[in-house]
């Protein structure tokens, strides 16, 4: 599955995919492969990316068009 709003948040914020990666502390390949659906993102990340973002995590997952529960 593919998190488009992950995605556009990052761009959004003129972030890198580098730059998050090494805030998750993970290789920027692993991100990507996050953001393309090729591995899935652990509750973990999930949470760290929301609280990053100041968003909730079914906003981050397409649950949810509000950012903010």
């Amino acid at each position: 599955m593919i998190f488009e709003n992950i995605r556009a948040l990052r761009e959004d914020n003129d972030l890198t995919q580098q730059q998050l990666a090494d805030y998750l502390g993970v290789a920027q390949n692993t991100y990507s492969q996050y953001e393309t659906g090729k591995i899935a993102y652990t509750a973990q990340v999930l949470v760290k990316l929301a609280d990053f973002y100041g968003v909730s995590v079914d906003y981050l997952l397409g649950r949810t068009d509000k950012k903010a529960p």
